[in-house]
């Protein structure tokens, strides 16, 4: 008996080789995970503020950025229509997908250039089948304008681009300066003294100022009134249209300026045009009641 308790005195605890497989097993596995749990620990400390608490922590976590705020230039040139077809309509229009016309295809473009171009620029900015609104996007309204006329000229049309309301209203002063001046002789009676032909150019000035106020609405309705208006969208009153617009006039001009101004219905203020002036605007609404006279 005392030969067998001195010899399990010297085997040790191992005595079977699946005791020895596991002791091997774990003496490789648990110093691995302790090894991968201190570079993790030690990792994720260092991205944190040194000093800081875990209370401060969580905050620093919690208000962290999820977005950027983009400011775009409002003074930038226009960009032509070439460029817009190429940077926003080329994904569609090029292969024709999703039933886009495709471009310079005269056949798949003749009906809608035949609808003539407010009606295209319209479909444009409120969308229209598989095309998602262009209006408001990176690009602006006579920016999309361009990118139409360039597309529909190219099958076969004979748009002209759409100019900025400034530039538009430059060009309407400046023919209609000559033709006042022009009218000036004849209103103007033979002159019995040097004093008469002074006054008579006097007398003619004031008509080119109306003029260019008249070239200023019909510029800024060309390029900001006319998505809405001029087909009669979300409620707006057609262009032209006797029946739609007289009971708006019923309660006088100035009070239909005012609310074109602040805005009704589906109408944002001034129509979206918020950056043109009162002037221009009052020019343009001026402009839409005209047409109904």
């Amino acid at each position: 008996m005392s030969d067998n308790m001195h010899e399990e005195a010297h085997t040790g605890p191992v005595k079977t080789p699946k005791q020895l497989f596991w002791i091997s097993f774990a003496a490789f596995v648990i110093p691995v995970f302790i090894i991968i749990g201190l570079v993790y620990y030690v990792t994720s400390a260092n991205k944190l503020s040194p000093g800081a608490t875990d209370t401060e922590r969580a905050v620093a976590q919690r208000i962290q950025k999820i977005g950027t705020v983009e400011i775009r230039d409002a003074n930038r040139p226009l960009a032509g229509g070439e460029e817009v077809y190429k940077a926003q309509c080329a994904a569609c229009h090029a292969a024709g997908l999703a039933g886009a016309p495709k471009f310079q295809d005269v056949g798949q473009w003749a009906s809608r250039i035949a609808t003539g171009f407010d009606k295209l620029l319209h479909s444009a900015l409120a969308g229209k089948g598989g095309m998602a609104p262009q209006g408001g996007g990176n690009f602006t309204d006579v920016e999309i304008g361009r990118a139409v006329a360039y597309m529909a000229n190219a099958a076969g049309a004979k748009f002209a681009e759409p100019a900025a309301p400034a530039a538009a209203a430059s060009a309407a002063a400046s023919e209609a300066a000559p033709q006042a001046a022009a009218a000036a002789p004849a209103a103007t009676p033979a002159p019995a003294a040097e004093t008469v032909a002074a006054a008579a150019p006097a007398a003619a000035a004031p008509a080119a100022p109306a003029a260019a106020s008249a070239g200023a609405g019909k510029a800024l309705y060309d390029s900001a009134c006319v998505v809405c208006h001029g087909a009669g969208v979300a409620g707006a009153p057609k262009f032209g249209d006797k029946a739609a617009w007289a009971p708006r006039l019923t309660v006088g001009f100035e009070e239909v300026l005012k609310i074109a101004t602040t805005g009704k219905g589906a109408m944002p203020p001034k129509g979206g045009a918020v950056t043109a002036s009162d002037a221009d605007f009052r020019a343009a609404v001026q402009y839409m009641v005209d047409s109904v006279k």
